[in-house]
């Protein structure tokens, strides 16, 4: 990695590049970039940086709203989806003073800086270990339209099901039934395989690839466990990564929760764990399942502001069609050993001290994973300083199949939101633990709350195709 501008200077010689691509994120955590001639990289371009209107990025700042991008030198390399030689790198926002510049305090990246800081200076921990499973789908077309006198969607995967007696050469997958399936059913393999090595060129360690559940087109890409702040660039590389790869090979991809009805949907399972001094901090044989009292501490945070995490983590109106009982989503607030039906899965493969920790599975990739990771950080956190015990409150473990509890006994438990409307809610309600150090600014919390309900004043304001089915003869 480049840690100064010689070394970009000697990389820009070696590789002949001729443009410098600087990738910023907006407040969905979509990339937007800038592109400057390698020619006029230089020391000036670190100190001054490249300016940028924060106010279109859908930052609403009390300050002027003109930034500048600082490059983190860090995150230099090559783009592999560029034909003209470029180099690509990520950085920071800053306001613009005198002498000096700040950081942009809602710039989603410097958030996850912050909530790092701030577990540093509370003595819990350290370091933040994650690892994020990016489930996606590859479908060879797909559109949609929405207009006064045609609202719909359409989509198609050659090895679906649905195309059973179409596809003339038998190689179909049955519903539900894509989960680890092998050639000649898995026909995208070479396309995910590229994903991979262009991921570990980008630095990114990748753990392994498979297709997952859904038969129409629904596969999993798994990184290694890294820390928080590198792993939130590097989730951003991911997706991007994904998508362009897939259009290259005549496909489209999407990590959509819920693209195709009556299918397992995607989620982007987030497992974690604390280290410090370079030592496990959720490990303990004695405890429930090897974890230490702190990981049962920080399990009751992440548990205790569930409902509003769901704000930051399933920002999407689609992210709760996923989250319905029968797909091996999470629907129940509690915390279990290798149990699916729970939101906080501990995977009992997981044995030496190192490696020991949780999975919390309602999470999907719509989410900003700057924002998505900084919030998990400081709901666990709150849970260890107020020493929040998951099983004093009744959140488990829940060593049983809860889909399959009768009624009377699911009554009981207590669920996730079943609507972004409702996950907002109690955001609104509940952010104290967010704010706490300065990390999530009150302003970008609100902001993001207003964005948010407007979309789903507009979503809700559209008729759809099954209220068609329902209702247009009554």
């Amino acid at each position: 990695m480049a840690k100064s501008v010689q070394d970009i200077l000697n990389l820009i010689e070696e590789n002949h590049i001729q443009m410098i691509d600087f990738k910023m994120v907006d407040i969905n955590g979509q990339f937007r970039h800038v592109t400057i001639p390698a020619n006029h990289f230089s020391e000036d371009t670190v100190k001054d940086g490249i300016g940028f209107d924060a106010s279109n990025y859908g930052y609403a700042v009390v300050e002027k709203s003109d930034m500048v991008f600082i490059p983190d030198l860090d995150t230099a390399m090559m783009d592999p989806f560029c034909d003209v030689p470029t180099l690509s790198m990520t950085g920071n926002a800053m306001i613009i003073d005198n002498p000096e510049n700040r950081p942009l305090a809602q710039y989603p990246r410097n958030i996850v800086l912050a909530a790092e800081q701030y577990m540093k200076d509370s003595g819990i921990a350290d370091t933040m270990l994650i690892l994020p499973e990016f489930e996606f789908h590859l479908f060879d077309n797909v559109g949609w339209e929405v207009q006064a006198n045609h609202i719909g969607m359409h989509l198609d995967v050659d090895q679906s099901y649905w195309n059973s007696d179409v596809e003339g050469r038998g190689v179909v997958v049955a519903k539900q039934k894509n989960y680890h399936i092998a050639k000649p059913f898995d026909p995208t393999y070479e396309c995910r395989s590229e994903m991979c090595l262009l991921m570990e060129e980008a630095g990114i360690p990748i753990k392994y690839h498979h297709p997952e559940v859904g038969a129409s087109g629904q596969f999993e890409i798994e990184p290694q466990l890294g820390q928080m702040s590198k792993m939130a660039d590097a989730s951003m590389m991911i997706k991007y990564i994904i998508r362009n790869t897939a259009l290259k090979y005549g496909k489209t991809a999407t990590l959509m929760p819920k693209p195709v009805y009556g299918e397992a949907g995607n989620g982007m399972h987030v497992h974690m764990l604390l280290m410090k001094d370079g030592q496990p901090v959720f490990s303990d044989d004695n405890g429930y399942s090897h974890l230490s009292e702190t990981a049962h501490y920080f399990m009751g945070g992440l548990l205790k502001h569930i409902a509003s995490l769901c704000a930051i983590t399933n920002p999407s109106t689609n992210s709760f069609k996923r989250l319905v009982p029968g797909f091996e989503a999470p629907v129940t607030v509690g915390y279990a050993t290798s149990n699916r039906s729970a939101v906080i899965r501990i995977p009992a493969y997981a044995k030496t001290p190192n490696l020991r920790r949780f999975e919390l599975r309602n999470p999907d990739a719509t989410c900003n994973p700057y924002f998505c990771y900084a919030a998990l950080l400081m709901a666990g956190l709150d849970g260890v300083k107020n020493k929040i015990d998951p099983h004093a409150n009744g959140w488990g473990p829940y060593d049983v199949n809860l889909y399959n509890l009768p009624e009377e006994e699911k009554a009981k438990l207590k669920g996730l939101p079943t609507s972004l409307d409702a996950a907002l809610d109690a955001l609104e309600a509940d952010n104290d633990y967010l704010t706490a150090g300065g990390v999530f600014p009150k302003e970008l919390i609100a902001n993001f709350i207003k964005t948010k309900r407007e979309e789903c004043r507009q979503i809700a304001a559209i008729p759809h195709p099954v209220e068609f089915e329902k209702y247009y003869n009554l």
